[in-house]
C-alpha cells in the first residue's frame, strides 16, 4: 500500500501489494483510511493453472477492484513472470534458464509474447472505464521496451475502438525502477512515462548481485548499502525535480525503521503490504520533515556501516 505526504504535512494513503482485492477487502482498506491500490500483482491470476486466463476473466477481475475502490487510484502491474514465478502448461515461461532473475521475465517476457500481452492490455484498458486505473510496467531497462509497450497499448486501444468498447483514453502509464541501469538513466524513462515506482527488492538484488532467496548469501542483502541508498535517493530527487510522481514499493517501503529515512530523502509515496499501513501512518504523523531531511543527508554521506546505523537510530529516536 502506499502512503503519501505533501509538504504541508497532510497525509494521503494508497494501498497496494494486492494479489486480489474483492469488495470485502476493499471495504476494510477504505475503512482504514486507504485511498487506492498502489500495486496490484496481476501475475497471480496466471499461476498454478494449466491454461492462460482469457480477456474476459482478466477484465472481470480488474473491473471488480476498480469499482470497489470508488474512483481511487488502482495501479495494475502488468505480468511480472519469470524468475521465481513461472507459468504452468503451454510451455510459456517454463523453459529452464541458467539465471532466471536475469533472463526472460517481466516486460521482456510480455514483449516476447505479444498476443498474450495484448490480451492483458485490452482487459486492463476495458477496466479503466470503471475506475481510476493505471498501468505499471515491471523490470524496465531500455527505452525501446517502453516504446514497444506503448505501441502495443496503442494497438490494444485500436482493437477496442473497432469493437466499440469504452476505456480511459488518457490512462496513465508508469514504470518500475528496479534495475540499476534504469535508475542511472532515469531521464530516458521520465520522458516516456507518467509516473515511476522504485522496486527496492529487485533493485537491491541487482545492485549487490545477491539472491535474497539463497540462504548462503541472504545475509549480504542490505538496503542500507551506500550504493543502494545512492540509487534510491537519486531516483527520488531526479523524478521530483522533473515533476514525475515517484513511489517506493517492496520491503524498504514497509520497513518501519526506514520510513523517516525515506521521508528525509524526499519520498512522499510508499507502497507496502496493507497490514503495514497503520504503523507506517503513525510514524509519518509523528515525523518532523525538516529534522529528518538533515539526518537523512548525513546517512546518505556515511560510508561506515556502523555510522549509518547510528544515524538511523537517531532518526528513529
Amino acid at each position: 500500500m502506499a502512503l503519501a505526504i505533501d509538504l504541508s504535512g497532510r497525509v494521503a494513503i494508497v494501498t497496494g501489494g494486492a494479489r486480489g482485492v474483492g469488495r470485502g477487502i476493499a471495504k476494510r482498506l477504505l475503512e482504514a483510511g486507504a485511498q487506492g491500490v498502489g500495486l496490484f500483482r496481476t501475475e497471480f491470476m496466471f499461476l498454478n493453472r494449466k491454461d492462460l486466463p482469457g480477456e474476459e476473466e482478466q477484465f472481470e477481475a480488474y473491473r471488480e477492484v476498480a469499482k470497489a475502490m470508488q474512483r481511487r487510484p488502482v495501479v495494475l502491474r502488468t505480468l511480472d513472470l519469470g524468475a521465481d514465478k513461472a507459468l504452468n502448461g503451454s510451455g510459456n515461461g517454463t523453459h529452464t534458464m541458467p539465471n532466471p532473475a536475469m533472463g526472460l521475465r517481466a516486460i521482456r517476457f510480455c514483449l516476447a509474447e505479444p498476443q498474450m500481452f495484448l490480451t492483458q492490455l485490452r482487459a486492463i484498458l476495458r477496466a479503466s472505464h470503471y475506475g481510476n486505473v493505471r498501468i505499471l510496467l515491471p523490470m524496465l531497462a531500455h527505452a525501446h521496451e517502453i516504446d514497444q509497450t506503448l505501441a502495443l497499448i496503442g494497438q490494444a486501444k485500436a482493437q477496442l475502438d473497432e469493437r466499440g468498447q469504452p476505456y480511459d483514453k488518457d490512462i496513465m502509464i508508469g514504470g518500475m525502477i528496479e534495475i540499476p541501469a534504469a535508475a542511472l538513466a532515469l531521464p530516458i524513462f521520465m520522458r516516456r512515462l507518467n509516473f515511476l515506482s522504485i522496486g527496492t527488492n529487485d533493485l537491491i538484488q541487482y545492485t549487490l548481485a545477491i539472491d535474497r532467496t539463497d540462504d548462503s548469501v541472504a545475509h549480504l542483502y542490505d538496503p542500507l548499502h551506500p550504493a543502494v541508498l545512492t540509487l534510491v535517493a537519486g531516483t527520488i530527487q531526479t523524478a521530483t525535480r522533473g515533476g514525475v510522481p515517484v513511489a517506493v514499493c517492496g520491503e524498504m517501503a514497509g520497513d518501519l525503521q526506514l520510513t523517516r529515512l525515506l521521508l528525509g530523502l524526499g519520498l512522499r509515496n510508499f507502497s507496502m503490504h496493507p497490514s503495514q499501513l497503520l504503523p507506517i501512518k503513525e510514524r509519518i504523523l509523528r515525523t518532523n520533515l525538516a529534522e529528518v531531511q538533515t539526518l537523512a543527508q548525513r546517512v546518505l554521506r556515511a560510508s561506515d556501516p556502523a555510522k549509518t546505523r547510528e544515524l538511523l537510530a537517531k532518526l528513529n529516536a
